[in-house]
């Protein structure tokens, strides 16, 4: 091993790319029990992170009538999770590279039961926002740990498909709302979201840390265990371990990543990838269709309800059969591509359909339009959009950056889902088909974004990832992974 540093050292010092292996063949391919194990234990933050933000809606007018709140104070109430988010945000890269994944997974739990306890026993508007915080402050933390979590821990050819499960169970936790908040109250509601907090505490107990926070924080032996653990016991893990060493001893020479290296020449354009997908993915105005979803399925002559329950099993369907079973067969872009191109269409059928509607044409064909225009939209988010950011943002930072520039992008997407939803009103009060006109102009810039500066990462381990930031002849591997 000490011949193996001695030598990237060197490397180092002349300035040349470590480039890892093109093909991996002495890395383990296989993933054991516990890899699944502990990615589905992993996702129950993800289902949580569904259940707080599809909470408030089917629970809107029990909470109003019973509490006597009035519609500002239940906006209140709906949008303070983004804020408590942001918070969890801002603070999960450095509670997960503090007290690890695992930790920072179990202390999201904690405060996220806690805070639906507060909101199952509110008698008034301010514990039940205190509750709702806290809620939002937990499911911020998990919106990043989780698929950090995964992406660390899965074999590269599972890597993509395992992280997508992120974003099935986020949009399963969102029809679970829908589906049980149909039969109970708002109160019994929120004690079922305490549910996968507790199988997440209690579950981390039984699965290893990330092997790659151990070796970073010097716990050699505990490494070597839960990767030995996460490969199955027969698995010869020596390639796969030297190099996670070798690249996190590369790291060591490095200084403490500070805010000012996120702007660094040799970081910036992943930082760019990172905060450009976060802010597309909800610029595209994906909160702002779920929002108005429902009236554009009563004005269609649809149930509200069964139109909710409609659009959230596609969402589950889409995600479960397209991104997971696709992105690693595929590749991250071509399926960001189909998927941005799909909500363009779905934008320009709604905003058609308002149009046709404004001036009194083919009102036949309004309702079939707008229905079509919204199952279409989240359709195509389901199997690009909505996941891969977020399997992206897991691959491309470096385990010293990744605290920093992960929780810097989970921000971005939390503020920018807050200012979607803000805004959204005014924009539908100033034209109701200019609005989705404007959703489908960003998502042309989504497509141009996605076309010039995503790399592709499909197939390749964390670490050949990675090099492409850290060495400076990286210009080639990075134009030959997007070109």
């Amino acid at each position: 091993m000490e011949t193996r540093k001695d030598d990237m050292e060197k490397r180092n010092d002349k300035s040349e790319p470590l480039l890892l292996p093109e093909n991996g063949s002495d890395v383990s391919e296989e993933a054991s029990w516990m890899v699944y194990l502990s990615t589905i234990i992993a996702v129950c933050g993800s289902y949580e992170f569904g259940t707080c933000v599809g909470y408030s809606a089917p629970t809107q007018f029990g909470i109003m009538e019973e509490l006597n709140l009035s519609y500002s104070q239940f906006s209140v109430f709906g949008s303070i999770l983004n804020m408590g988010a942001v918070l969890g945000a801002i603070t999960s890269g450095k509670i997960s590279d503090f007290i690890g994944r695992k930790g920072a997974m179990r202390l999201s739990s904690v405060i996220s039961a806690i805070g639906w306890l507060i909101i199952y026993l509110a008698k008034g508007d301010v514990p039940l926002d205190f509750g709702r915080f806290l809620t939002g402050y937990g499911c911020g933390t998990l919106s990043f740990v989780v698929p950090v979590f995964i992406a660390e821990i899965s074999p590269r050819k599972l890597r993509g498909a395992l992280a997508t499960l992120n974003q099935l169970f986020i949009v399963i936790g969102l029809a679970s709302m829908f589906l049980i908040g149909a039969v109970v109250n708002w109160r019994t509601l929120a004690l079922t979201g305490v549910a996968p907090c507790v199988v997440l505490f209690f579950g981390t107990w039984f699965i290893p840390e990330s092997p790659r926070w151990l070796e970073m924080v010097g716990r050699h032996s505990d490494f070597e265990i839960a990767l030995q653990k996460l490969r199955g016991p027969q698995a010869n893990i020596t390639r796969e371990a030297g190099e996670i060493q070798e690249y996190l001893a590369s790291l060591a020479h490095l200084p403490k990543a500070t805010l000012m290296d996120l702007i660094d020449k040799k970081n910036i354009r992943f930082v760019i990838v990172g905060v450009g997908l976060m802010f597309f993915q909800q610029f595209v105005g994906i909160n702002g269709v779920i929002f108005y979803a429902q009236q554009i399925f009563v004005s269609a002559g649809a149930s509200p309800t069964l139109g909710s329950i409609l659009y959230s099993i596609e969402q589950v369907v889409l995600t479960a059969l397209g991104a997971t079973l696709l992105i690693d067969r595929l590749g991250r872009r071509p399926l960001l591509m189909a998927s941005a191109v799909g909500m363009l269409i779905g934008c320009l059928l709604i905003g058609n359909s308002f149009l046709l509607k404004a001036h009194g044409l083919a009102l036949d064909i309004i309702p079939a339009l707008a229905v079509s225009g919204v199952l279409v939209y989240i359709g195509s988010f389901s199997i690009g959009m909505g996941a891969i950011p977020w399997v992206i943002m897991s691959e491309i930072f470096p385990i010293n950056l990744k605290g920093t520039a992960g929780g810097l992008v989970t921000v971005v997407n939390w503020l920018s889902s807050w200012l979607v939803s803000f805004t959204f009103n005014f924009l539908m009060i100033w034209s109701p088909h200019g609005t989705f006109y404007v959703y489908g102009g960003v998502c042309v810039l989504a497509i141009i974004f996605i076309a010039k500066l995503v790399p592709e990462t499909k197939g390749r381990t964390l670490e050949e990832i990675q090099a492409m930031m850290i060495f400076r002849k990286s210009k080639e591997l990075w134009h030959e992974n997007v070109l």
